[in-house]
């Protein structure tokens, strides 16, 4: 029954529900406006036909609602209801995993509490001791790339002498000169700079190609250096290659060094200093600028003497609003009146111009027009007419297709579109006339002109703007030269009632750039009756590539794809084509940000005569390179797109839609240096109801540091109400969820108010939770792999993907034998691994080798290399390690520690196994109930099929939702001891086996800690406490968190009840003082966790996994927790025992990579 279950979830995305485009886009719409609700439950219109229905089914369990059909024939109604989660509480004292300290924890404890007893001195009063006027003032050592370069006018003067020197004797400049000259933003350089001159916001619209990035920042570079004046030009761009490259360029037409007059700042890695008058960084590094200055003061206006260098500020890119940019706007509105000397530039390609200018108050627009070549665009329509054969024609297949009958209307039918149409016109009222049009779906009412004024259907869609509406009569074959009684064509309307948009779309169709044949409509109406419009078709996409080929010469061939499945489907789809077998023919390339950086670069090359390129990419081609010898684009019209269900508190990594803004994007690839084609797998009716633009990251992303860093700015300010100024606030569920979490690892109190920790974890360009772990791991003495760990949760996995199938399988087993060196449980400790090998491999001449054997990509490690190097020179610079960061890793090779440092920055993300009823395998609840199965990409995917793993626990980094449910990537297996000194909370309560029927009831977070249980960290007292805590030997129930339970002695509860207080008044010591030593009992205590970690660390995890090769069993056995083994005999240079050896466990310092 189980199996069936599940094979039935599994068949409903198989199939494919017959339902027509514009229904399809309805029920999605009514589906989102339905989460974006506070209503818990959606009931769907009776009338819905099974397929409908089916549809509405499968989107609901894409979107993580439950679903559900009820009544009889037309009766019958399907209801959508949003999931209350709930979590199991215990199932029964005896049942409880047991927790205990072993007999080597205990001796430590009983030394410690010799020393130091329970009680012995006040904490707090300790971290409070110096108070605020004598707290030690921390002294950074100052980064000066935002401070105003010191030069006066005389070197000024020089400066542009030797660029005037270096363009007449360097004779690539003089031509990089003339290339510039002929850019289109060229002849809007008086413009801009005056505009800038005389305005504090200026919005560039600039098309894709003018030159608006490069330009720009040296226009007002010289402008002001021919006054005379210094200047700090900072430019923003929303990726970290963007600001390196565009830097590069910009200092290369300057005839300079990076570093010199220009430079970059990204997250972890700078070139140049004060006197760089151009600076390039990400948004989110001038967002920590302008929040770390005004954290000094709760009102934005006084952070003048400290941002004052900054002269301009240009924001690029702004269409992708990202969450930094969006907030970031949202700040610098707020102080521009308090700094009347800066400038505010923001540019983009495709930009909402007005909602960006009255946003600031209408300041003044600048359109640059770009060039590209003309690109002729096709549709889905004429896609299918384009690729149909009788040969390899995958339509052949199917039978069903719409009729069409001819027939005159009747009078009741006319007299009741004469009706719909006014109601339509006067009244703005579309139920009926849509209802008509849709139901019955003939020419006749397509065409339909009204007995009075002659208007038809679309000449109304048109005249109101209804794009949606109109593109879908044009595409069921609806005349649009018709003309009313007063003369005018749909077209005509359009232009009279100014519906720019629609207008557009007529007019293509009049110039025949959209087919609209009944022969056409009758293809495209088989086809979806037959594919799912939203997933990608691979045999049309094989088609049509197979068909350009033949009908043109040269010319390459970009196909974009969602992700990195559709990508190796279609590669194989084409391999598998006799046609494209000969490799001589065919250049097939895969873009992918995880494909090596080699094979990448393949991109660039122009393929020999008689040679084709194809290029099967995801949106990375959209904006990021541009590959000059495309001509043919192919736009499936899908994204896959990390985003964030603030509603379910999950990340959804689902194929969606993408934005008109992207479309039009895509279609330039394919005129950037030649006329091309761009061919969209995607109807007119699809096409004209996609999103202007992109929903803006801040509501699509969890916002913790964004809502840290709002009270960073002001502490006094409400989170809610300061991103409520932002152009697009998140909801409300969003800011909740973020909220809940800083509370949860003790950056906000109760009452959302900042504490003296949170001040210290928004100091570093990391998340809250890692920076919470970078201090835990400092008083733990395992410093080095939290800064690995830290910098590797910062960027991309470092894992490659490989190409062909018997590959994969070496892969999986080889980062499998990586995760073995630090216990064979966690995913998180294969990418540790992988770092300390390769680390080592490079010093003994072995990186090609172990990167290409363990499919490690060598320009992630290297970016992880150089992230370390800034992550330790800022916790250096802030004072929270000496220069001397040797000392602080001690215990770096130590498992129970180094799980105890994971969690600290995983946590609150836990899970636990429990048997899943619908199948031998297990699955994983969290804390609010959630049932999620592990990715079979995880180290871990294997272990859930084990037995006996009851109760045992697990971090991770997200959950997400992908579209056959929700799962975990990324998790590490953990013990109970780490969770219990880092959780938020722990209570007791009696081990009274007769409470355990009432707990499984109706155990909920209100009865954990109020009637049945009693929080220890809170400072309670009376008889509750004194009865369970009375006896030492008592028998007691634990719940961490108010939903984790252990069953424990009362002794165990009220030692570590004294190990979690000594633990967070240390942190909060070493943030408050980080050049003091900790005071003896604090340091005591700190050496004594460790050691007790040590011990106790790993104890409920399973036992390694069975399988792992002899030599990893010994690197596991002999070496992990001891710095100075060296007990292998001989062994093959370059195997992994030899790695994790070679040299970095010769002395307990961190790697110096």
């Amino acid at each position: 029954m189980a199996k069936n279950r599940e094979k039935k979830g599994e068949a409903l995305h198989r199939q494919t529900p017959k339902v027509d485009e514009v229904t399809r886009i309805r029920i999605s719409q009514i589906l989102e406006q339905f989460r974006a609700s506070k209503d818990e439950v959606y009931k769907f219109d009776a009338g819905l036909s099974n397929q409908e229905r089916a549809l509405v089914h499968q989107m609901s369990q894409k979107m993580g609602f439950r679903s559900k059909s009820s009544g009889l024939g037309n009766d019958r109604r399907v209801s959508v209801q949003k999931i209350k989660k709930k979590s199991d509480t215990d199932n029964g004292f005896r049942n409880l995993p047991h927790f205990t300290f072993s007999e080597e924890a205990k001796w430590v404890l009983g030394d410690l509490f010799a020393h130091y007893p329970p009680g012995d001195g006040d904490l707090w009063e300790m971290v409070g001791e110096n108070s605020d006027s004598t707290a030690e003032k921390t002294k950074q050592k100052q980064d000066d790339i935002f401070s105003r370069p010191s030069m006066s006018k005389n070197e000024i003067a020089k400066r542009l002498e030797a660029l005037s020197s270096r363009i007449n004797k360097v004779p690539n400049l003089k031509l990089i000169i003339e290339d510039r000259s002929k850019l289109p933003i060229a002849s809007f350089k008086d413009a801009i700079t005056s505009t800038v001159e005389s305005h504090q916001v200026v919005l560039i619209s600039g098309e894709t190609g003018c030159g608006k990035t490069t330009q720009v920042p040296q226009f007002i570079l010289d402008h002001m250096w021919g006054k005379g004046e210094v200047c700090k030009i900072v430019c923003t761009q929303p990726r970290r290659i963007s600001a390196t490259s565009v830097s590069e360029r910009i200092s290369a037409e300057r005839g300079e060094t990076i570093g010199e007059n220009v430079g970059y700042k990204i997250r972890l890695e700078s070139r140049g200093g004060r006197q760089s008058s151009i600076v390039l960084c990400t948004t989110g590094v001038l967002l920590r600028v302008l929040v770390s200055k005004g954290s000094r003061s709760s009102k934005i206006g006084h952070m003048k003497d400290d941002i004052s260098g900054i002269t301009h500020i240009i924001m690029d890119e702004i269409h992708e609003r990202d969450r930094y940019s969006d907030f970031m706007l949202a700040i610098i509105r707020d102080m521009l009146p308090s700094y009347p000397h800066l400038r505010l530039i923001l540019m983009s390609a495709t930009i909402d111009a007005v909602r960006f200018s009255q946003y600031f108050g209408g300041c003044p627009v600048i359109s640059v027009p770009g060039f590209t070549y003309p690109v002729k665009t096709f549709y889905l329509e004429d896609v299918l007419s384009i690729v149909k054969s009788k040969n390899d024609n995958h339509l052949d297949s199917t039978t069903s297709s719409t009729s069409i009958n001819t027939r005159e209307l009747s009078e009741e039918e006319k007299l009741s579109m004469d009706e719909a149409i006014n109601l339509a016109w006067s009244n703005d009222e579309w139920d009926m006339l849509l209802e008509l049009v849709s139901s019955e779906g003939t020419p006749e009412l397509f065409n339909y002109q009204h007995s009075l004024t002659g208007i038809t259907p679309l000449m109304v869609f048109a005249g109101k703007g209804r794009v949606g509406d109109m593109c879908m009569l044009l595409s069921c074959g609806a005349d649009c030269n018709l003309k009313a009684q007063d003369g005018m064509t749909a077209l005509e309307i359009a232009e009279r009632q100014k519906q720019p948009e629609a207008a557009e779309i007529l007019k293509k169709h009049l110039n025949n750039d959209f087919s609209n044949s009944t022969e056409e409509n009758k293809l495209l109406d088989k086809y979806l009756s037959t594919v799912n419009p939203e997933l990608v078709d691979i045999v049309l996409i094989e088609q049509l590539i197979r068909k350009i080929c033949i009908d043109s010469t040269d010319g390459g061939i970009l196909v974009f794809l969602p992700g990195w499945d559709e990508i190796n489907r279609t590669r194989e789809k084409l391999f598998a084509s006799y046609f494209f077998k000969n490799s001589s023919k065919f250049m097939l390339i895969s873009l992918h940000s995880m494909v090596p950086s080699m094979e990448q670069k393949k991109v660039f090359r122009r393929p020999p005569h008689g040679c084709r390129k194809i290029v099967l990419s995801t949106n990375i081609a959209e904006t990021a390179i541009t590959i000059d010898d495309i001509v043919y684009v192919i736009d499936t019209g899908r994204m896959k797109e990390k985003s964030y269900d603030p509603y379910n508190n999950v990340s959804t990594l689902q194929s969606s839609w993408i934005s008109k803004a992207s479309a039009k994007q895509r279609e330039g690839r394919a005129g950037r240096c030649q006329p091309g084609i761009c061919y969209h797998l995607y109807s007119r009716t699809r096409a004209a109801s996609l999103p202007d633009f992109q929903i803006p990251e801040i509501r699509r992303i969890p916002i913790e540091e964004l809502c840290l860093q709002v009270k960073l700015l002001d502490p006094n300010c409400k989170v809610e109400e300061f991103l409520g100024k932002t152009l697009d606030p998140p909801v409300f569920e969003s800011i909740r969820n973020a909220i809940i979490i800083l509370q949860e690892i003790g950056a906000f109190s109760s009452d959302e108010k900042l504490t003296k920790l949170g001040e210290k974890l928004g100091s570093l360009p990391v998340h809250p939770s890692i920076c919470r772990m970078l201090f835990f791991a400092i008083l733990m003495n395992c410093l080095d792999p939290a800064l690995t760990l830290a910098c590797a949760s910062e960027y991309r996995d470092p894992f490659t993907l490989p190409m062909l199938p018997e590959e994969k399988k070496r892969a999986t087993a080889a980062k499998s034998e990586l995760a073995s060196l630090y216990g064979g449980c966690g995913d998180q400790f294969a990418v540790l691994a992988a770092f300390e090998c390769w680390n080592n491999s490079k010093k003994m001449g072995l990186e090609a080798r172990f990167c290409s054997q363990y499919f490690v990509s060598s320009s992630a490690m290297h970016m992880l290399s150089g992230m370390r190097r800034q992550l330790q020179t800022e916790l250096i610079r802030n004072g929270f390690i000496n220069e001397d960061a040797s000392s602080y890793s001690v215990n770096a090779y130590d498992p129970g520690v180094l799980h105890a440092v994971l969690v600290a920055g995983l946590y609150p993300m836990v899970g636990r196994f429990i048997p899943n009823k619908m199948g031998k395998r297990f699955i994983v609840e969290t804390a609010n109930g959630d049932k999620v199965r592990l990715h079979n990409h995880s180290t871990n995917f294997k272990l859930s099929f084990r037995k006996y793993l009851d109760h045992t626990l697990i971090v991770y980094d997200e959950i997400t939702r992908g579209d056959v449910g929700m799962n975990i990537r990324n998790c590490t297996v953990v013990g109970q001891l780490p969770l219990l000194l880092l959780s938020t909370e722990i209570a007791v309560a009696p081990a009274d086996e007769n409470d355990d029927d009432e707990d499984d009831a109706g155990g909920s977070e209100d009865e954990v800690g109020s009637e049945d249980g009693m929080e220890v960290d809170a400072k309670s007292s009376g008889g509750r406490e004194d009865k369970l805590m009375s006896s030492p030997d008592n028998m007691v129930k634990v719940i961490m968190d108010r939903w984790l339970y252990f069953r424990s002695t009362a002794i165990d509860v009220a030692q570590l009840y004294c190990l979690r207080e000594r633990l967070s008044a240390a942190i909060l010591y070493k943030v408050t003082y980080p050049r003091n030593d900790l005071p003896p009992i604090m340091a005591a205590s700190m050496h004594a966790i460790a050691c007790i970690l040590s011990c106790d660390g790993c104890i409920g995890m399973p036992a390694i996994s069975e399988g792992v090769d002899t030599l990893t069993t010994m690197v596991n056995a002999a070496t992990l927790g001891k710095p100075g083994s060296r007990r292998f005999g001989k062994r093959p240079k370059g195997s992994l025992a030899e790695l994790i050896n070679y040299e970095g466990r010769q002395n307990s310092g961190p790697s110096k990579a």
